[in-house]
């Protein structure tokens, strides 16, 4: 750990002794949190989750996400959340720290973990974070946990969130086609398809043709064969909920 993230964490545990201090009197260790105490140990969990999310430190980012967890579960999804995500969703790809031509805050782990989290959030922010995740992703594990998340949040505006899954997995399919990765973007393509308006343009359909013939296992081919199948019977007189499997 960094001198200045041992300064910061120290600095934080101090003032987390202190708050603790004011709201739990040794005189009354059974005592409460007030409702002025409850606020200002929200105020000290975003603080942590600011300054841990942001150290070199790998350990520190995941108890970053820990109380990103505990926040998400009390319905806390904005501000300071939301940015500590943003800012290691994008750690070792479009933000890099190199030192002797080797980038020192690379940490997929961490960036898989962002991406399953912004799909709880539920949000359009959330959505916008996980499209800059996925033209910037390298790793097709964490490719794979973007597209669940875009999947769960169900935004398509524009068809946007669809065309940029097409254009990693085409590029995917070239080099190196990953079995999980395409399976996920199949998901995706039959959620988005059915929504109401949904459409799939000419490059997604030809993109799932290659799944269906291409270098995968013979379980994501025939997934892609379905989805073909289904996509062929669909049409604009039948609504998306009266297609039998």
């Amino acid at each position: 750990m960094t001198r200045k993230s041992s300064l910061a964490l120290g600095l934080m545990s101090t003032i987390a002794v202190l708050a603790m201090s004011q709201d739990f009197p040794d005189t009354n260790p059974g005592i409460t949190l007030t409702v002025e105490g409850s606020y200002l140990q929200e105020s000290i969990d975003l603080m942590l989750i600011r300054q841990q999310s942001r150290t070199e430190s790998r350990e520190m980012k995941f108890q970053a996400l820990k109380h990103i967890k505990t926040a998400i579960d009390q319905g806390i999804t904005g501000g300071e959340v939301l940015s500590a995500l943003e800012y290691m969703a994008l750690e070792g790809t479009v933000n890099k720290t190199v030192y002797n031509n080797r980038i020192r805050n690379n940490y997929p782990d961490i960036r898989g973990k962002v991406a399953a989290y912004l799909g709880d959030l539920g949000s359009s922010d959330a959505q916008k974070i996980l499209l800059k995740m996925i033209q910037a992703e390298y790793e097709p594990m964490i490719l794979t946990e973007v597209v669940k998340s875009l999947t769960k949040l169900g935004i398509n505006n524009n068809n946007e969130t669809v065309r940029l899954i097409t254009k990693r997995l085409n590029a995917f399919d070239v080099l190196l086609p990953d079995n999980l990765f395409a399976l996920a973007a199949l998901e995706a393509y039959e959620t988005f398809a059915y929504q109401p308006g949904g459409k799939l343009d000419a490059s997604t359909v030809q993109v799932i043709q290659r799944i269906s013939e291409g270098r995968y296992h013979g379980i994501i081919r025939e997934r892609a064969k379905e989805l073909l199948t289904r996509l062929h019977r669909y049409s604009p007189t039948h609504r998306p909920e009266d297609i039998t499997g």
